[in-house]
């Protein structure tokens, strides 16, 4: 049988199911990755587990998110990691070191390897022919321990590539375009894998660029092939001997299907406040701008900061535009200042940044109130740059560098300025001096975890009870980020390792009195939210799950989950819920009480439950999608209490 290049991912790392979509299938993990956002959580969880050393080939833990030392909380949570990598046996890479997708790419990425990380663009490594999802930090502890990680077999999307890109067209215009045609939820249950002759002028940071984006679609990942692009990518990076080719097979199928012929591209942007939200940049032209951002883990590469540096020379950004330049690896940015660039960029006005995801994630570089900014980040979810008010526009470098030299949204063609041609050096800087490696297991054995007065343990989940009777806290629209949930930036993700603190934020960007209204309703019993479609898109951070359950969330009812989000809930004992009839949402309003009666034989018993609407009078049917093994973990109170009673 003909196998499409996913599918030979997933053949040769089956460890159970069958490859069937919408099936559960467990897979194992070679590699996996973590954030400082959601690493400390991960350590505290191997720290719970009792585990003595990491069982994947490869596991490394970044410092990438909080970087900005405010206080003491940032440094002493590195330091935390610092020894937990020691002992547990991973890769460290120290702050400044940069955005761990990339150097992650540069230092570790094999192909043909599958790659978890507790961060949703994780997917981005799928550039260079791996199988590389984002998931929770808890399965990701799971796959340091060893264990498989389970999803649902997804579809296999194939977009076949033809022509070239354009002048002033570039990788980001390729995803936007896919935005513009799918929107959010265009992915969700898919994974989407890119063949065709237009891969051809595709280096592998252009595909970087397009995989990390994969997300916003809600894409299980994306995947490319393992050709001579990646070939010559890794023999740059001194590790030729990690290539192995990985095509998809001369009559191999997919389950759907796209085509973009990329000559037909032109610049393309999207829109507050949400990455879907994408027209063509000729629309909105002439928008005033106050910022225009340059780099994060979406347009991480070399190129991506030499094109706008060769826009920038002899120039300079217009006047009260904020010229934000965010490198994404420490080797790259040596690269940068060889070459000269990164004096362009500060002669033309530049604000150089420490590599890492900065404001990216809201951790620093937040626009003025109510003013435009323009961003090569992959989101722009309300509130996500660190203004609560923000009007945030994703684009190409190209866009943006033309952008911040006028001062209003512009058209990269429309400038009089000759297309500068660049690419890769051919011997780019290789320095691992800041990605610590393993200690032995002799020496691991002898670290002691060092944990500051910012870190508390995750407190014991109670079962799930045979009754729940429960108000609605909660009632949202569509496409609720996890960002709109439990926010990043500076004010939120100091307090990552400290779970009583960071739930003070959870939902405070849709309801400033649920924090205050959860703990009340604590003192007797748990609460309900009820959502829209795609309800918990965005970042995979778990605490997006942890902090509303250990607030009292017992049930999530909403119109459809994103994937990650959703499990999230199952591993941390909220019970995921969809309507069977979608217009029983229009029955619900927030402080109704909802009743599930015998509950725990209607989980074991089939997929659908029966909901008691109680001061209504009125029952409605709704549905839960968790296997076997989801409703024993569910049961359990979460992923925890199930593996801790499974090894007893």
């Amino acid at each position: 049988m003909a196998l499409n290049v996913s599918q030979k991912l997933i053949k040769d790392h089956l460890i159970s199911g069958e490859m069937t979509p919408g099936n559960e299938i467990g897979l194992k993990i070679d590699q996996t990755l973590t954030q400082d956002a959601t690493g400390t959580m991960v350590m505290l969880e191997l720290e719970a587990m009792k585990l003595d050393r990491a069982k994947t080939e490869v596991s490394a833990q970044y410092v990438d998110h909080n970087i900005i030392q405010e206080d003491s909380k940032n440094p002493d949570d590195h330091l935390f990691l610092q020894s937990a990598t020691k002992r547990f046996g991973l890769y460290y890479s120290r702050p400044g070191n940069g955005v761990s997708h990339p150097v992650h790419m540069q230092r570790l990425a094999i192909p043909g390897k599958t790659l978890l990380g507790s961060d949703s663009h994780t997917c981005a490594n799928g550039c260079m022919g791996m199988l590389a999802m984002g998931a929770g930090g808890i399965d990701v502890a799971m796959a340091i321990a060893g264990e498989p990680i389970y999803i649902k077999m997804p579809q296999i999307w194939g977009i076949k590539l033809t022509g070239k890109l354009p002048e002033w067209v570039s990788a980001k215009d390729v995803i936007l375009e896919l935005l513009r045609r799918y929107d959010v939820k265009g992915g969700v249950g898919k994974i989407i894998e890119y063949y065709g002759p237009g891969l051809e002028d595709l280096s592998s940071m252009d595909r970087h660029v397009i995989a990390n984006m994969g997300a916003e679609l809600g894409a299980t990942t994306t995947v490319f092939p393992s050709d001579d692009e990646v070939k010559r990518f890794l023999k740059s990076q001194n590790r030729e001997n990690d290539w192995v080719e990985i095509v998809a097979d001369k009559d191999a199928t997919y389950d759907l299907h796209e085509e973009i012929d990329l000559s037909e591209l032109e610049p393309m942007i999207a829109k507050p406040s949400s990455p879907g939200n994408v027209v063509p940049v000729r629309e909105v032209a002439g928008e005033p701008i106050y910022q225009s951002y340059i780099g994060s883990s979406a347009n991480p590469g070399y190129r991506d900061f030499a094109i706008v540096a060769e826009m920038m020379k002899g120039r300079r950004v217009a006047d009260g535009v904020s010229f934000d330049i965010n490198p994404t690896s420490r080797q790259m940015l040596t690269d940068l200042v060889d070459d000269g660039h990164i004096g362009s960029l500060l002669t033309a006005g530049g604000r150089l940044h420490q590599a890492g995801c900065n404001g990216c994630i809201g951790m620093g570089q937040a626009p003025a109130t109510g003013r435009n900014s323009l961003r090569t980040t992959p989101r722009n979810f309300p509130g996500r740059s660190g203004t609560r008010e923000d009007s945030v526009f994703l684009c190409s470098p190209e866009t943006a560098a033309a952008s911040a030299l006028t001062g209003k949204i512009t058209d990269p063609r429309t400038l009089d300025i000759t297309y500068p041609k660049v690419k890769d050096p051919d011997h780019p800087t290789v320095d691992d001096a800041l990605l610590n490696k393993p200690l032995a297991p002799e020496e691991a054995k002898k670290i002691e975890l060092v944990k500051g007065p910012n870190i508390a343990s995750i407190p014991e989940m109670d079962e799930l009870p045979n009754e729940l009777e429960l108000p609605i806290l909660l009632k949202m629209k569509d496409n609720i980020s996890t960002d709109e949930i439990l926010a990043g930036g500076a004010r939120v993700l100091p307090y990552r390792s400290n779970l009583p603190e960071i739930s003070k934020f959870t939902f405070e960007i849709i309801d400033e009195t649920y924090y205050d209204r959860a703990m009340e309703i604590q003192k007797v019993g748990g609460h309900a939210i009820v959502g829209g479609f795609n309800y918990g898109q965005g970042s995979s951070r778990e605490h997006a799950a942890l902090a509303p359950r250990f607030l009292g969330l017992r049930v999530a009812l909403v119109k459809d989950f994103a994937r990650i989000h959703w499990q999230n809930l199952v591993n941390f004992g909220v019970l995921p819920l969809t309507f069977k009839n979608e217009a029983d949402y229009e029955l619900l309003e927030e402080d109704d009480i909802i009743q599930l009666k015998n509950l725990r034989v209607q989980l074991k018993q089939g997929k659908e439950l029966t909901v008691i609407l109680k001061e209504k009078q009125k029952e409605i049917q709704v549905v839960h999608t968790l296997s076997d093994r989801q409703v024993d973990i569910m049961l359990k109170g979460g992923l925890i209490n199930w593996e801790r009673d499974r090894q007893h």
